[in-house]
């Protein structure tokens, strides 16, 4: 059992007010202007070799508030706006660590519309929470309980494009998993079965995308017969479509929150495969199915949960032939189809291609494991391509 202390975020549903509807709105709007103002403000010293930080923006914040055109950004709490300067701080610090990008410009339209709250901006008490500039506390749908005892240190607040409203309280936790049943496993994704495991058992795909399909198809088909504008007309359709993405993500999301929950339950070390889906993608009679799948969020679930559990994941490299070795006798093949699911090695052993994969890559996940990330055998030989042990860094849900 793990006992380590991590911070996790907790995500509600709440209904506001008219007024505190109103309220928020205005800060979102209010948080998206100093963002961008700070970054136009970065990128012109930046263009004149000077380097701009959050103390300097954060004077500017000051100086932007007395001015008459800008004076409205008083009228929201400040705690927000520092938030949205220090967010721009650690973008820079991304990019300049060459770890992402250079910052971009929120739009108004398509950027997500959040605003964060420290502990001076909000007040918890007695399983009730009031914000900044606001009397009355929010109606949350309390869904699950916090940590007992526990305060939030940030409040995020914020709405998707279905219009619903959403409060994630950043907590510590001490989060507790009974010992594993199994000491390891190793896992090959796939589009029919989304995930075969070394034991043989293949869960498949609910292909969520595919079953509201037709319910997309048509509200999209109703949007784009509208205007473009800022017409109400269009404003409610581009609203159904995307209550119609939301209903597919939520399912998708519930679907991968059980399964990995499960999978880090049960094992103590867990073994998947290196997959470049940005790659994938590209093959545009895959790329949907691919999509469907989530591999990317799968495997992020399972590793800030192996993190917070005190379990480990390890991702062996994505060369590595685990369907063309087999996990008898290491005969590498050399050829294998995608549309072979079965076949039968020299060896005289018949195979599920999935299911061989899947050992294949336990295989290999274990011999790293054991031998150490540097071990880089060869692509030709039974051991296959090198395997790479990944850190778990801990994550929020």
């Amino acid at each position: 059992m793990s006992t380590n202390q991590v911070k996790r975020a907790f995500k509600y549903r709440f209904y506001p007010t008219d007024a505190q509807a109103a309220e928020l709105s205005r800060t979102f709007g209010c948080v998206r202007k100093v963002y961008n103002l700070a970054l136009a403000a970065r990128t012109e010293a930046w263009a004149r070799q000077e380097r701009v930080n959050y103390s300097q923006t954060s004077a500017m914040l000051t100086e932007w508030k007395k001015t008459e055109e800008l004076s409205y950004l008083s009228e929201v709490s400040s705690v927000p706006l520092q938030q949205g300067l220090r967010h721009l701080q650690g973008a820079f610090a991304s990019f300049f660590a060459k770890r992402g990008k250079y910052p971009r410009f929120k739009s108004r339209k398509k950027s997500r519309k959040s605003a964060e709250y420290s502990s001076s901006a909000f007040r918890y008490r007695d399983g009730r929470l009031t914000l900044a500039k606001m009397s009355d506390p929010l109606d949350i749908v309390w869904s699950r309980p916090i940590p007992d005892g526990a305060s939030p240190s940030t409040v995020t607040v914020s709405q998707d494009a279905a219009g619903r409203w959403f409060v994630s309280m950043l907590c510590d936790d001490r989060p507790t998993m009974p010992e594993p049943v199994n000491a390891a496993v190793g896992i090959d994704a796939g589009i029919t079965s989304l995930v075969t495991l070394s034991t043989g058992e293949k869960i498949t795909n609910p292909k969520f995308e595919r079953k509201d399909r037709a319910r997309l198809a048509k509200a999209q088909r109703n949007l784009s017969r509208k205007a473009k504008g800022d017409g109400v007309n269009r404003v409610k359709a581009r609203r159904k479509v995307a209550k119609v993405h939301a209903r597919i993500a939520d399912r998708r999301r519930d679907f991968l929150h059980k399964l990995t929950t499960r999978l880090v339950r049960e094992n103590q070390t867990i073994v998947i495969e290196d997959l470049t889906v940005r790659n994938m993608v590209k093959n545009h009679s895959l790329a949907r199915a691919i999509s469907d799948a989530s591999w990317t969020e799968m495997r992020s679930m399972l590793e800030y949960k192996a993190g917070w559990y005190g379990r480990e994941v390890i991702a062996v490299d994505r060369w590595f032939p685990s369907s063309k070795l087999c996990s008898t006798c290491g005969t590498l093949q050399s050829k294998m189809p995608l549309n072979v699911r079965t076949w039968t090695c020299d060896c005289g052993t018949t195979h599920d291609r999935d299911v061989n994969a899947a050992k294949n890559i336990l295989a290999a996940g274990l011999a790293v494991s054991v031998c150490g990330a540097g071990v880089r055998p060869q692509r030709s030989s039974p051991g296959g391509q090198p395997a790479t042990k990944q850190k778990t860094p801990r994550r929020e849900p």
